[in-house]
């Protein structure tokens, strides 16, 4: 970049201009040769003569303007760039909403006068701007100094901000993009021949309308593969093993498994054996006299390590599952399993293939033995991530149990209490009832950490600290946003149906039950919808008033996992999906009530 003057600035805009409305011009052509109606009405004779016009004055005045170009071959799109100091740019700023706003008082039919003082304001907005300007240039204008000539410096590799004053100068610059021809031809010629089949399809309302809806639902998707991403990673990482996980050839969205082979290993034999009730996977550590055998467990994750006693007899062998890797033996291609993983980095591999040397054996390094591998989904982290879980907790059952008896027992005193109250406020007619409703509305101003505290002193004072009270019996103390929302839907449902009920003999209880409340359904769909999602996701509750594990959620329970879990990516993602999975899908099946209550009235029964 170069620094050009005032006038070469000038040209170059012209030039930029100039081909803004020779582009305008062939985009009118393509669309009145297509047949499409002008959009203005007015025809497309004005648009044609405008600009033409304007593209042959702006393209003369650069032809006319020096520019100080450089000669060079070939297309280039001239670009231009001033450098000056903040306040001179808001002087600009100013100077050219005025011009704006004047031009839009010129052509308004009423209210010029708005334009025209709005235009006064931005011009001594300019003009305080330039003052600063003219009197501290440099007010936001810094250098960067090196701090080793200042004694009071940062650090020895470290460049601090200098500020200080500057001169009143402004520098211009001028740059090209170089375009290859053949290239810019070839995209305006699709550009142009898209417009034109556009406007074509614009003649037939019909073709319009599916050109809509296909550009709508194209956004859409695009919108739904954009958001879906970290959920389909979290979804594809729960199927993959380790090595794909943190690789050094990147993220792969796609799992691949390694082919594995049972194989019966006589130096470190498995057995399956019942321990605690439960089969269990475990290796023989010591072996008595009488037939009996000390087992050390193997799977599952949660007791491993534990040993036991059993009759020798009861113990039935079974294979290990080993990889099949690819090497070379003796100068040829071979496949085999690896029966054997040493402490110096080689593996002992049996041959399985070719058949000529199957069933010899032979070692060699690690990295010259790649594990043969195919596309395929790894389920067993699934099984590994419940199996980790500690034995009382029944592979996660009890974690689901409490976090569904709070779910209901919070939708139901949800939808209770708030339906009741919001009753109240709407139909009936109390003293100071205006000034209750307002005063219930402030308390959502009120952040959750300032009630924490006293919410929980209250709770320790009943002795429910440890409990799964303070997380559900708040829902029948009815909220203020679920009361103003349900209240909103009862106020717009007409006060005959009501009345009606009345004269039928109902009361207040059986006008509430029978006639109000399915009115609306939708309202208290998205309520209901509202509490199971937060209180599936509710972390910060069971974190202040739990402590034993088998009153723990799931949202919890995650928290949990992943501290005990640090390292086994596969297991807490396949983990996160199971606690994930169940509010996604509620969310799905009660979409069409949860978008009914945010976009109906009252009448969510019709």
């Amino acid at each position: 970049m170069v620094p050009i003057s005032l006038i070469a600035v000038i040209g170059v805009l012209c030039t930029l201009l100039g081909w803004f409305f020779a582009g305008q011009l062939v985009f009118t052509l393509v669309r009145m040769s297509a047949g499409a109606k002008s959009s203005d009405g007015l025809g497309y004779r004005p648009k044609l003569v405008r600009a033409s016009a304007l593209a042959a004055g702006f393209l003369l005045l650069a032809q006319l303007i020096p520019t100080g170009a450089s000669a060079k071959p070939g297309l280039q799109i001239p670009l231009v760039w001033v450098s000056m100091s903040y306040t001179a740019w808001f002087a600009v700023l100013g100077v050219v909403v005025a011009v704006i706003r004047l031009v839009q008082a010129g052509f308004a039919y009423k209210d010029a006068e708005v334009f025209v003082k709005q235009a006064l304001c931005w011009l001594a907005f300019a003009g305080f701007s330039y003052a600063m300007f003219r009197g501290n240039p440099g007010l936001f204008k810094a250098e960067l100094t090196d701090p080793n000539s200042d004694p009071e410096r940062v650090g020895p590799s470290v460049f601090v901000p200098h500020w200080q004053e500057s001169d009143h100068k402004i520098e211009m610059f001028r740059g090209t993009i170089d375009v290859d021809p053949t290239k810019a031809a070839i995209a305006i010629a699709l550009l142009v021949l898209t417009y034109f089949v556009m406007s074509r399809m614009e003649r037939s309302f019909r073709a319009r309308k599916l050109t809509k809806t296909f550009f709508t639902h194209v956004t859409l998707l695009a919108g739904t593969v954009l958001f879906g991403i970290p959920f389909a990673w979290l979804l594809a990482t729960s199927f993959k093993e380790d090595k794909d996980i943190v690789s050094q050839q990147g993220m792969s969205f796609i799992p691949k498994v390694a082919v594995k082979e049972p194989y019966f290993d006589p130096k470190a034999r498995e057995y399956e054996a019942t321990f605690q009730g439960q089969t269990v996977r475990a290796a023989i550590i010591d072996e008595s006299v009488d037939g009996t055998v000390r087992m050390d467990v193997i799977k599952p994750l949660s007791i491993r390590g534990k040993t036991f006693e059993v009759a020798k007899s009861s113990l039935k062998e079974v294979p290990k599952m080993m990889p099949l890797v690819q090497g070379t033996y003796q100068g040829q291609a071979v496949m085999g399993i690896v029966t054997e993983e040493k402490d110096d980095g080689t593996r002992t591999v049996e041959i399985r293939e070719p058949a000529s040397l199957k069933g010899q054996t032979f070692s060699d390094l690690q990295a010259n033995l790649p594990e043969v591998r195919k596309v395929g989904l790894k389920t067993e982290n699934y099984s590994e991530a419940l199996e980790s879980l500690p034995p009382e907790t029944h592979h996660g059952l009890i974690f689901l149990r409490n976090t569904l008896f709070l779910v209901a027992a919070n939708v139901i005193g949800t939808l209770f209490s708030c339906v009741l109250v919001a009753y109240g406020f709407a139909r009936l007619r109390f003293p100071g009832r205006d000034f209750l409703f307002t005063t219930l509305l402030t308390t959502m101003m009120l952040p959750g950490a300032v009630t924490m505290l006293p919410v929980f002193l209250i709770w320790r004072t009943f002795g429910a600290v440890d409990t799964l009270y303070p997380l559900w019996i708040g829902s029948f103390f009815a909220g203020a946003f679920n009361v103003f929302l349900i209240q909103q839907f009862f106020r717009s449902i007409p006060m005959e149906l009501e009345d009606a009920a009345k004269i039928d003999g109902c009361n207040y209880w059986q006008a509430l039950w029978r006639v109000m409340a399915p009115q609306i359904k939708p309202a208290m769909a998205a309520v209901a919808i509202f509490t199971a999602m937060g209180t599936w996701n509710n972390f910060q509750g069971p974190l202040i008033y739990i402590n034993s594990p088998e009153l723990m959620p799931i949202s919890y329970a995650v928290q949990l996992f992943q501290g005990a879990h640090q390292a086994d990516f596969a297991l807490m993602m396949a983990f996160s999906t199971m606690a994930v999975i169940p509010v996604l899908l509620l969310f799905f099946f009660g979409q069409k009530y949860f978008v009914e209550g945010v976009t109906l009235s009252g009448f969510g029964g019709r």
